[in-house]
């Protein structure tokens, strides 16, 4: 028997995205990559001010492995800095630019960046912190029309010339499977931000089960208006739209006007999104009525769908396609498949080409009957690598066969689809009974006058815990609790229904569009 040579194994095959946007500016080079209101970029334009950005961090001491910090909203500047940062071999740390100053300090803190990029309308935040990091270095972005102006002081670099004067790098450190390539920061919904190593192999392998499961094409227009901090929205499309040769519409938040006229003006491909941006967009007078027909790839996840959204969408000829999976999924482990979007409303799907997913017993670890609802485990080459500085952390995510086990509670049908239940800690037991806050959400979101709803335990003398729903409700509209009770009980058995009801202006949610459940507590703790 033949011995192969270890270089036809593929294990040695360069995984750098920044290796990739290398060739497309040699071959493709007039495409514009980036359609961005602060200035469109072409392939050779972005691979230039990423090779000369590269060469200004190597210059001043970053070098493979180092942390490469962005703080801003969406713009052309993150993919800039993200490429350069992958050019020289280092970690990209794009930071929710939503964070407080405590939780900010704690992120750069942990992640021990030497570098961070900013905008000046974050600059002051990094300033009240810097002191408790290992931030040596201070790059302003100042040259975005959509960005505010700022001025340069207390050690702040204007990259702008920076870049100009800059000798653009010509080589881009290969990268291979088990290299860290992006350290994400969880959105923390259940305690402190934990930083994820993502590998250059987690995001490419992710690119391959898109690429299999779902209808996208080389040269594809894809949306980006959802943070690009948070990882659906940068390895959904966005990342594997920029090795693959296509267009990212970059836009620097989500407006659901802007987000309408643009998926048809720019005849735009795929779009990934969170319910709450298509809730929105739904509403757009006229949004339904315009030729939406290239739209092949509509990715809703990031928190439970409502099937009534899904419904509505469908019935207007667009199939949302829900998924399923975490920051440490990199981010799919399932997908539900465009044509059963309608059969199997409500389930997010089945597992990737090249991803395993089974459903266990919490407490034997064994793998549960069909209908029977347990722990959500993972297994693949798109599973992250652990946790930043964190041995424990990672150990407990592991089984000892190697499944990441995700503290989602769900069940697989007969079909093998996925539906996701809840998070194993926010499941309520009251008066020993285990009630899941999602199901109780999806029966609320279809109650008449609410936009948006959340439920929660809260301490209860006689019950250990009870159902809590915080609901904002549309202008004009009044809700008791006696009605919400009401229109619950058509669905849900009795032990299930809310006890207590808060009223709110907005249902408070992270800057990944999850709901902020340790927020949502007090406020449902609150006196009504």
């Amino acid at each position: 028997m033949t011995t192969p040579h270890p270089h036809n194994s593929g294990l040695t095959v360069d995984l750098n995205p920044a290796a990739a946007v290398a060739r497309n500016a040699r071959y493709h080079g007039d495409t514009v990559v980036l359609d961005y209101p602060g200035g469109d970029l072409t392939f050779r334009e972005l691979d230039d001010r990423a090779a000369r950005l590269a060469t200004v961090l190597a210059d001043g001491g970053a070098r493979d492995g180092s942390r490469i910090a962005y703080l801003g909203l969406n713009s052309s500047a993150f993919f800039v800095t993200m490429l350069a940062a992958f050019r020289i071999g280092a970690l990209f740390v794009p930071v929710n630019f939503r964070l407080a100053d405590p939780e900010l300090a704690k992120v750069l803190k942990s992640s021990t960046c030497q570098v961070i990029i900013c905008e000046e309308g974050h600059r002051a935040s990094v300033d009240r912190v810097r002191h408790k990091t290992s931030l040596s270095r201070f790059l302003l972005v100042d040259d975005d029309p959509e960005v505010p102006a700022g001025t340069a002081e207390h050690g702040w670099e204007p990259w702008a010339a920076l870049i100009a004067d800059a000798e653009p790098t010509v080589a881009v450190v290969a990268k291979h499977a088990d290299d860290p390539a992006i350290l994400m920061f969880t959105s923390g919904t259940t305690g402190t931000p934990k930083g994820v190593v993502l590998t250059h192999g987690n995001a490419w392998w992710n690119s391959v089960n898109v690429e299999l499961h779902l209808n996208t094409q080389r040269g594809d227009t894809t949306y980006a208006a959802a943070p690009l901090f948070h990882i659906g929205a940068l390895n959904s499309f966005a990342l594997r739209t920029l090795t693959r040769g296509g267009t990212v519409v970059v836009r620097r938040t989500f407006d659901p006007q802007t987000c309408a006229d643009d998926l048809v003006r720019l005849k735009v491909n795929s779009v990934f999104g969170v319910p709450q941006m298509f809730t929105a967009l739904s509403r757009v007078p006229g949004f339904f009525d315009n030729d939406l027909s290239h739209l092949r790839a509509v990715v809703v996840a990031g928190a439970p769908v409502p099937p009534s959204l899904v419904e509505q969408y469908a019935s207007r000829g667009l199939l949302l396609q829900q998924a399923w999976g975490l920051t440490e999924t990199a981010p799919f482990a399932t997908h539900l498949p465009a044509e059963h979007t309608l059969d199997k409303i409500g389930s997010a799907g089945i597992p990737m080409p090249y991803t395993q997913v089974r459903v266990v017993d919490v407490l034997t670890n064994e793998p549960v009957a069909p209908g029977t609802r347990g722990e959500i485990v993972v297994r693949g080459p798109n599973v992250f690598a652990g946790y930043w500085d964190n041995a424990q952390a990672t150990a407990a995510a592991y089984d000892s066969e190697g499944w990441f086990h995700s503290g989602d509670i769900g069940y697989l049908d007969d079909d093998g689809c996925l539906y996701v239940v809840d998070r194993l800690k926010d499941m309520i037991i009251s008066g020993g009974e285990n009630v899941y806050p999602a199901e109780v959400e999806h029966a609320l979101a279809t109650m008449p006058g609410v936009l948006d709803v959340a439920v929660v335990g809260v301490p209860d003398p006689q019950w250990g815990e009870t159902v809590a729903a915080v609901i904002a409700v549309a202008e004009g509209s009044r809700i008791t609790l006696d009605d919400v009770r009401d229109h619950a009980a058509r669905h849900l058995a009795r032990y299930k229904l809310p006890r207590r009801l808060k009223v709110v202006d907005a249902v408070p949610r992270n800057g990944s569009g999850k709901l902020d459940k340790p927020v949502i507590r007090q406020v449902a703790a609150e006196e009504q």
